[in-house]
């Protein structure tokens, strides 16, 4: 029998496999695989490179549409000349403004050191990145994280370039990422040199004064080639603020803010420290241009803060503001029809968040473009008493606390009440609704005139204060808009209100929290809107009385030279202003509860949407005052009379006697007394950059 042949090839024979010992597999998994699974690493890398590959289809997509949105076809042509239109809130047309320009610089005309100034405050790194800057990014970031609240911005010259000549001025990210890839192409296409002429000779500078050549001649009358050192360093700050910087407004701020750029320009290598130290600031020698005003107060108060909103942005572009046209057409009505013989009037009318829905700045723009609602400054009379009170508030009174009303006859300063009429003891809501002058000074004296100006420093007022006892009776002087804005705190509830005329940009956390209002107590708003409610109402200012509920204060200055009236009803705060601009004296006495009360009556009535009928002409002419706060009549006090005249009101109740006389003017220091010292004006927070 023959054996089989010992082949080991033959003779291989894999072994049965037990199926007990398999590990188990799941029901439906399939038959196991014939190729070997895959290691860790190997998956990772699949991953990764599924990622890279979304990521990378991702950029294409965004890289596609920003080439389609961005305009690189236009950025390479000609800049037209930019204009700006102001537009109400119902896109009324307010004024429409072009620039100040001049021919575009040249770098060969130009000495280096100006174009190192703006580069050493700008962009130090211009001359090596390709239009972006991560490491100037990451650098402004980190000090926008960790600063006291002011804020860097990352963006190169060119990015500047790109978002001022061919895009809007809005803080999207869309922006930002079409304005990078302009850069970015901006770079590919030109030089360096071309894009700094580009970047002098467009850029805003303030003043309604676009590009170099412009700025040179409107701040220094000179060609761009004569400028030394400090007055290109001076143009080169102007940049971060322009308005707010400009140095024919703010000398001081602009030559701050030079001294800033020069000692960069030190520290990026372009003049040394010594050459710095020997540098006088710039002097000005500013050549005026003609008409720079736009034909209404409201659009030449707010057009300096549209130029800043929209940068150096070229083209025609539409600015929506907060005015309201057919408030503001009242407004003008109002004024136009008041008996003012030769005086002047202002009025400013805002929402209590301080949106300007509607601001007159004199009887005729065309005889005086001077805005007297924002640029005079005079004295508020007892206006100003919103402040002492809410400081009485503050230290724990209540309206029903009692105050002398009485002559004063210690001290210096001896305020005398309109007419000499005093009424003995009363309360705090009887003595604001008279406009009692001794009780205000009194209570001053009491509170500490430094409580009473924290009062006013947290509600908005900025102007210098005088430190005295004078100050309980509006001896100080003070924009009319920012009276407004004190009342409207209290219409608001929250302090303080800021009154702007463009919708307020979109903030940051940060920023958010940095400019976060605080509030009244809901026991302090209800006391100072119950003596506000019984001035307008049953004291001085109740010639301005609505069906509506209605909160204000009249003041009168010493010999009537100024007569106001402050309140608020339906959701809309407004201030009335009358005088003369020589500061003389009215004619008649006029107070605030005169005149003033009745246009702000006339003026609101129609704002809000209720009807008024005016007072008959014969009690038109005097400044009266209804009745006293909250007096309660019980049974068995006998017969209650009332009589009227000139002077006041006299009010019989039994056997006794209350005299309320008109709003009470502002008692003149005393010949001969040392000046008042005065407080500071509250410093005004550093602008953030983007």
């Amino acid at each position: 029998m023959t054996e089989p042949m010992n082949d080991p090839a033959s003779s291989f024979h894999p072994r049965p496999v037990d199926p007990a010992m398999l590990p188990p597999r799941e029901f439906g998994a399939g038959p196991p695989s014939a190729f070997a699974r895959p290691t860790p690493w190997r998956r990772r890398f699949q991953v990764m490179g599924w990622v890279a590959a979304a990521l990378l289809a991702l950029l294409m997509i965004v890289i596609a549409w920003l080439a389609v949105t961005a305009p690189l076809s236009r950025s390479l042509k000609p800049i037209a000349p930019p204009s700006v239109s102001l537009m109400s809130t119902d896109g009324h047309l307010i004024a429409r403004r072009g620039a100040v320009i001049d021919r575009p610089v040249t770098m060969a005309e130009l000495p280096a050191h100006v174009p190192q100034a703006f580069m050493a405050i700008e962009d130090r790194r211009f001359q090596s990145h390709w239009g972006v800057d991560p490491r100037g990014i990451a650098r402004a970031m980190w000090h926008n994280i960790w600063s006291d609240g002011s804020s860097q911005g990352g963006s190169t010259i060119t990015q500047q370039l790109a978002k001022g000549v061919f895009l809007s001025s809005d803080r999207t990210f869309g922006r930002k990422a079409r304005e990078a890839l302009i850069a970015i192409w901006l770079e590919a296409w030109l030089t360096k040199d071309q894009i700094m002429e580009r970047y002098l000779s467009n850029v805003y500078f303030g003043d309604n004064v676009y590009g170099l050549r412009g700025a040179a001649r409107h701040y220094f009358n000179r060609a761009p080639d004569r400028l030394t050192i400090p007055q290109a360093a001076m143009l080169a700050g102007l940049l971060k603020a322009p308005s707010r910087l400009a140095p024919t407004s703010n000398y001081k701020g602009a030559s701050a803010r030079a001294a800033l750029v020069t000692q960069s320009m030190v520290e990026a290598g372009y003049i040394s420290q010594a050459e710095r130290n020997a540098l006088r600031p710039a002097r000005l020698d500013v050549h005026e241009t003609p008409d720079s005003t736009t034909g209404t107060y409201f659009a030449d108060w707010v057009l300096p803060q549209a130029r800043d909103r929209a940068g150096a942005v070229y083209g025609e572009q539409e600015i929506k503001t907060t005015l309201d046209w057919r408030i503001q057409r009242l407004a003008e009505a109002a004024i136009r029809r008041a008996p003012l013989g030769g005086a002047q009037a202002a009025l400013v009318a805002m929402k209590p968040d301080g949106s300007i829905v509607a601001m007159v700045g004199g009887k005729n723009y065309g005889k005086s473009a001077f805005n007297r609602a924002v640029q005079a400054k005079r004295q508020p009379g007892s206006t100003f008493k919103l402040f002492v009170y809410l400081a009485a508030f503050r230290a724990g009174m209540t309206p029903e606390d009692m105050v002398d009303d009485t002559p004063i006859t210690t001290g210096t300063y001896r305020p005398a009440n309109h007419g000499g009429k005093y009424r003995g003891r009363i309360t705090l809501r009887q003595a604001f609704a008279a406009s009692s002058n001794v009780a205000a000074v009194r209570l001053t004296q009491k509170l500490g005139v430094d409580n009473v100006i924290k009062v006013a420093r947290d509600l908005g007022v900025t102007a210098p204060l005088t430190e005295d006892l004078s100050l309980a009776l509006g001896t100080s002087e003070i924009p009319l808009v920012e009276l407004a804005e004190a009342y409207a705190s209290v219409a608001a509830g929250a302090y303080p209100v800021l009154a702007h005329g463009l919708p307020p940009e979109e903030q940051g956390w940060f920023e958010k929290l940095m400019q976060r209002q605080r509030h009244f107590s809901d026991d302090q708003l209800e006391m100072i809107r119950d003596l506000l409610s019984s001035a307008a109402n049953r004291g001085t200012g109740s010639a301005a009385a609505l069906r509506t509920s209605t909160f204000g204060k009249t003041g009168t200055t010493q010999d009537s030279r100024d007569a106001i009236f402050v309140g608020y009803a339906g959701g809309l705060v407004t201030a009335v202003w009358i005088g003369n601009d020589d500061n003389s004296p009215l004619p008649g006495g006029a107070a605030g509860g005169g005149i003033p009360a009745r246009i702000w009556r006339n003026f609101m009535s129609g704002a809000i949407n209720e009807p008024v009928a005016d007072a008959p002409e014969e009690t038109q002419d005097a400044d009266l005052v209804n009745a006293i706060a909250n007096i309660t009549v019980e049974t068995g006090i006998g017969n209650v009379g009332v009589g009227v005249d000139e002077g006041g009101m006299t009010v019989n109740i039994g056997g006794g006697q209350i005299r309320l006389p008109v709003d009470q003017p502002t008692p003149a220091p005393p010949q001969g007394a040392p000046p008042p010292r005065i407080a500071p004006t509250q410093p005004e927070g550093d602008d953030g950059g983007f």
